[in-house]
């Protein structure tokens, strides 16, 4: 199976095509069904994963999910060096928690030495950029992790801290995990955040792609699920019909459907996915199958009329 796709970053050419989150997975699933997933992860390519601390700000839900993958990653017999992690950083009690010290608890937690990547999360009002880079920076060079990139950021913050890191001397974000996918396309493709990625300065790690399940046929979600920027989800949730219809005339699932868009836009390196069931892993799999059966460009013309926040701001703001 060809999981590779553009990397993310220097630091890691190459990726696989998929990932797999942690928030409302792992902690969902009966343990041998959490260690079969990782290891048929692995089996696949796909082995991936995005864990969290999820225990700060709007994410205080004291979840054990991150301790969970990491006795179910060592129980399906993966050395270390077998599986990328990419751990994430928060901002919302920062600095009072800085980010040494959520680094410390969430290597505790998941038993490891060290992350892969991070991302440094989404916030609300004004952050003091000089030291956010500064202290990533500084858990760098401690060897916490070799890459960094961030969460729905405004664009001019983004480019703010790229500014600093070169003025520094230190590595800048590499990439931008964004809200994409068949609805929601405005900051990913849109005047700001696009021109990066084409020139190659950031590539994109596509995010909630499914609208916390609306776009696979979940319409009444019984799980917290990510913020309605733009108030759209009424309208994301009457496009169902229309996504089941376009996923049948390709004989695909609408998983598949939705994971082959993102994936059909060339600065995508990875698609994060929120699976919880081997059958649900097996599925999202396929969607591989399906770009390179279909092309992207058919995979566009088909869902051009689901572009559903064109009025949305596209620079990250609210």
């Amino acid at each position: 199976m060809a999981t590779d796709r553009p990397g993310l970053g220097p630091a890691f050419p190459r990726v696989p095509a998929l990932s797999l989150g942690s928030w409302n997975t792992w902690d969902r699933m009966e343990f041998g069904d959490a260690v079969a997933l990782i290891a048929r992860a692995a089996e696949l390519g796909l082995a991936f994963f995005d864990v969290a601390h999820y225990d700060m700000g709007p994410h205080a839900e004291g979840s054990t999910t991150d301790r969970i993958f990491g006795r179910a990653v060592r129980e399906a017999g993966l050395a270390r060096e077998d599986w990328l992690y990419c751990g994430k950083l928060w901002l919302w009690d920062y600095p009072n928690v800085g980010f040494a010290q959520q680094m410390n608890t969430a290597l505790e937690r998941v038993g490891v030495e060290s992350a892969d990547l991070v991302v440094v999360g989404d916030y609300f009002g004004e952050v003091d950029l000089e030291r956010v880079v500064a202290d990533v920076a500084e858990q760098m060079e401690a060897g916490r992790f070799r890459a960094w990139g961030v969460n729905n950021w405004r664009i001019d913050d983004l480019r703010k801290a790229v500014a600093i890191a070169r003025k520094r001397g230190v590595e800048p974000l590499v990439f931008a995990q964004l809200k994409y996918g068949l609805a929601r396309r405005s900051m990913a493709e849109g005047e700001f955040y696009a021109p990066l990625f084409a020139s190659g300065e950031l590539t994109l790690q596509a995010s909630d792609i499914f609208e916390g399940g609306l776009l696979v046929g979940n319409l009444q979600p019984n799980r917290k699920i990510g913020a309605d920027v733009g108030g759209i989800r009424e309208k994301i949730a009457a496009a169902w019909p229309a996504v089941q219809r376009i996923a049948a005339e390709l004989e695909a699932s609408p998983a598949q459907l939705g994971i082959a868009f993102c994936l059909a836009n060339p600065v995508t390196a990875n698609v994060l996915v929120g699976v919880s069931r081997l059958a649900q892993l097996e599925d999202n799999a396929g969607a591989l199958a399906l770009l390179e059966r279909v092309g992207a460009d058919r995979i566009r013309e088909l869902t051009k009329e689901l572009w559903l926040d064109r009025a949305v701001a596209a620079d990250g703001t609210w």
